[in-house]
């Protein structure tokens, strides 16, 4: 009889993933029991192009140990806030978890998400005034160097022009090993000319890796090869152009062209140096273990940074460029020319010099787009509040510790203590980092 049994039918293979996902959601409210927890919401479409809503909660657990669960997946007609936020709460609702406990809130950066007046956040934020919204700032990086690259024009034909790069060079072992031949025909030279210095470690093989556009400053090896390498890029690339059998002559023949003229290494060196600046916050940002205090610092030295940039050394980038132009028989246009912006029409075309293109519309246009970004994703709200959780860190005996910001800490988190709690707060803390740094045990907490 038993034989028969396959569980083939949908409807019973239905029944059956939807009977273990209510045991797997009660298995996750059983752990949580009333403790406070964190959402995390992303959208995406299925393969049936239907919207679907994926909620995560993170929480600490009995053991004190920090757990993400995923908690399901939410079909959606439309990615509206409000009926966002309808369909958390009905799903809270069907597995008893009380939104009263909700402390913090996780998304995208998408205006329907984190939108300061009809976003999602703000929808949760006004009946729930504790679940402060943390944005990844790993990926709030990303966003802010992707809005340059995607909303400047110059800027995002130079980003296409070195991806196709890659691609054209990379995408046969041929190619490659011409390109690896040129590479060291150039090495040689340089150390016969004594502009290279030997010893061990120096001197390695450079490869033109494919940018990851999830991790947006990988574009900083890129434009640092091309740089390094510019002069075995034009032969390859020459090679490949003048080669008969290959089907792509004209996109080579303008890449060829594009990548020898002073538009492109121009924005070749001003990348560089705007990935340069963001590169070591980049880094620190997606390290699993981070050091807040130390990741919020090198925000505002970000942020300094590109500003001094943005005052001071357009002098010194056009010099560079100049200089490179030079070096590799670029055609240098001479900065007070009459240069064509293309508007809506050629009668519309705007009539600048090249000095106030490449100063005005293009330099300081990048860099306050690139400010602004910064300074709308890393906010005063969201830095205070993590700087403040910082401080009660035990790494390096409580270095961090400060009374002050623990007690601005619970004022944020004002329905979690009152006038009374406030008021015992700072004694409590005096005797809780005394306590602490008593013990010896403590002092070598990671």
């Amino acid at each position: 009889m038993f034989k028969n049994l396959k569980y083939t039918s949908s409807d019973i293979q239905k029944d059956l993933v939807r009977a273990c996902a209510i045991e797997t959601i009660g298995a996750i409210t059983k752990d949580i029991e009333g403790t406070f927890f964190f959402l995390l919401v992303d959208r995406s479409c299925d393969s049936s192009t239907k919207e679907k809503m994926a909620v995560v909660l993170r929480y600490v657990n009995k053991e004190r140990k920090v757990i993400k669960r995923f908690l399901g997946v939410q079909h959606v007609s439309s990615t509206t806030s409000s009926l966002l936020e309808e369909t958390i709460e009905r799903l809270f609702a069907s597995t008893n978890l009380s939104m009263s406990k909700l402390r913090e809130q996780g998304y995208d950066g998408a205006s329907n998400m984190k939108g300061e007046q009809n976003g999602l956040k703000a929808n949760i934020l006004n009946k729930y005034p504790q679940a402060f919204y943390v944005h990844c700032f790993a990926h709030q990086l990303q966003l802010a160097l992707v809005a340059v690259a995607k909303g400047i024009e110059g800027v995002a034909i130079f980003f296409n022009n070195a991806s196709i790069l890659v691609n054209i060079i990379g995408s046969s072992c041929k190619r490659r090993d011409a390109f690896r031949e040129k590479q060291l025909e150039q090495i040689k030279k340089a150390l016969d000319i004594g502009d290279l210095e030997t010893g061990r470690g120096l001197n390695q093989e450079i490869s033109l890796m494919h940018p990851c556009d999830t991790r947006w400053n990988s574009h900083y090896g890129i434009i640092v090869s091309i740089i390094v390498m510019f002069e075995a890029v034009v032969v390859v690339l020459e090679w490949i152009k003048d080669d008969t059998n290959q089907d792509n002559f004209g996109e080579v023949s303008k890449l060829f062209h594009d990548i020898q003229t002073f538009d492109f290494v121009f924005h070749l060196f001003f990348m560089r140096f705007i990935l340069e600046i963001t590169n070591e916050l980049s880094q620190t940002l997606q390290k699993k273990d981070q050091d807040i205090v130390n990741a919020m610092a090198l925000v505002e030295v970000c942020k300094q940074r590109l500003q001094s940039l943005r005052d001071d050394d357009f002098g010194d980038l056009l010099d560079d460029v100049q200089k490179f132009c030079q070096e590799h028989d670029i055609v240098v246009p001479n900065m007070e020319d009459l240069r064509f912006v293309p508007g809506k029409s050629r009668r519309k075309a705007l009539r600048l010099i090249n000095f106030h293109y490449y100063h005005m519309d293009l330099y300081f246009q990048v860099l306050d787009t690139q400010l602004k970004e910064l300074n709308d994703s890393f906010n005063e709200v969201n830095t205070e509040l993590l700087l403040c959780m910082a401080c009660l860190s035990p790494v390096n005996n409580f270095a961090y510790f400060d009374k002050a910001k623990s007690v601005r800490l619970a004022q944020l988190y004002s329905q979690d203590f009152d006038c009374m709690d406030l008021m015992n707060l700072p004694i409590q803390l005096d005797n809780y980092i005394h306590d602490m740094k008593m013990h010896s045990e403590f002092s070598s907490l990671r």
